[in-house]
């Protein structure tokens, strides 16, 4: 039976957790000697042993390990560690009495930082691993910055979003509501059509800001409770380009994808949309999906000039649009009404109260 041992942890309050890998007793005893006195020390006298301790909370801040050992060797070990994402990041040194250049060559190239050769000394273990030590917290230190520079960020393209979105239909009822619906109806039609997770969720953003072109349109035509004319449709179409300036003067993917979205949301499949006239998969895949999403809303609500249709009917219209929409994702839409039921009954009964992202 292969033994496991673990020092008894001093729970002092700021003191870094080293995780010590032998199987050999005595060199364990050696580097605990040296090490007991600064830092909390686990220790494992095996690798299956050493990959379970890596997991155990709090997680090592560094890990002192042997290459030499029966059944699973260190480079094994470290390969594992660093193939796995809880524990990739923590710092490995190999302490070993294999000295030659191609050993060290093949220690770095799987993720170890350094080397301590046997016979250790002291000196050298105290300095390697409080430098390692000092790395690895500034590392961590840079990575929460980081991550909370990507919240930060992340929050405020959703406020844009949000911002955006409203600003375009401004002069609309029901619009904070009609924004959140058909982008989620959005996202799970491009859930259906085999869209990655995350262009999904890029979807499920950009969406809302379909119709921030009609910032540029004059109250008297949006408001305008009957039919346009035809010299009133012409200015009202052009709130696809206007869309389109607005968003793509931002350079990220997600306010890319909204300016492509607002510029071709009205072309239809067979070519007598508008801005462009274009037609078939010339059509962004993006503007064909929201375009389904929002004729359909559009059809469900109520509006000062019509009822609600019932969503049985506006499902039949989407089935029978004949080249309006691209009839592969038609297909989609219809498989998916279930949960386009479900996503229509959340917001019916959530209403205004909740983010664009709480049902996402």
């Amino acid at each position: 039976m292969v033994k496991r041992r673990t020092e008894k942890r001093d729970m002092a309050v700021g003191k870094m957790k080293i995780l010590i890998v032998d199987d050999e007793p005595n060199n364990i005893s050696v580097l605990s000697e040296i090490l007991m006195d600064e830092y909390d020390l686990a220790v494992a006298m095996n690798g299956r042993d050493a990959i379970e301790l890596a997991h155990d909370a709090p997680r090592p801040d560094l890990i002192l390990l042997d290459i030499m050992m029966p059944e699973m060797n260190g480079y094994e070990v470290c390969t594992t560690l660093k193939a796995d994402a809880a524990t990739a990041s923590i710092p490995v040194i190999f302490v070993t009495a294999m000295i030659d250049v191609e050993d060290e060559t093949k220690g770095f190239s799987i993720g170890a930082v350094d080397y301590i050769t046997k016979p250790i000394s002291p000196p050298i273990v105290k300095a390697r691993v409080a430098s390692h030590i000092e790395l690895g917290h500034q590392h961590r230190v840079c990575e929460m910055k980081i991550e909370k520079q990507l919240a930060q960020i992340s929050r405020g393209q959703k406020d844009a979003v949000y911002m955006l979105g409203q600003a375009g239909h401004y002069n609309d009822d029901d619009t904070g509501v009609h924004i959140r619906r058909m982008a989620n109806y959005s996202e799970a039609l491009a859930r259906a059509a085999g869209w990655p997770l995350e262009r999904q969720k890029m979807l499920l953003l950009a969406a809302p800001m379909h119709d921030t072109g009609k910032i540029g349109i004059p109250d008297n035509i949006l408001k305008k409770p009957g039919k346009l004319t035809d010299e009133e449709w012409v200015i009202m179409r052009k709130h696809t380009t206007y869309g389109h300036k607005i968003l793509s003067i931002a350079t990220s993917p997600l306010f890319q994808m909204a300016s492509t979205i607002a510029l071709s949301h009205h072309e239809r499949w067979e070519g007598s949309g508008y801005p462009e006239n274009i037609k078939g998969e010339k059509i962004p895949e993006s503007a064909r999906i929201v375009a389904i999403a929002d004729v359909f809303d559009a059809l469900t609500m109520k509006r000062p000039y019509k009822e609600a249709w019932t969503i049985e009917r506006a499902m039949q219209y989407i089935a029978s649009s004949g080249g309006h929409f691209e009839p592969r994702l038609v297909d989609f839409f219809l498989s998916i009404e279930d949960e386009i039921v479900e996503i229509k009954q959340y917001w019916d009964k959530k209403g205004l109260s909740l983010d664009l992202m709480d049902r996402g």
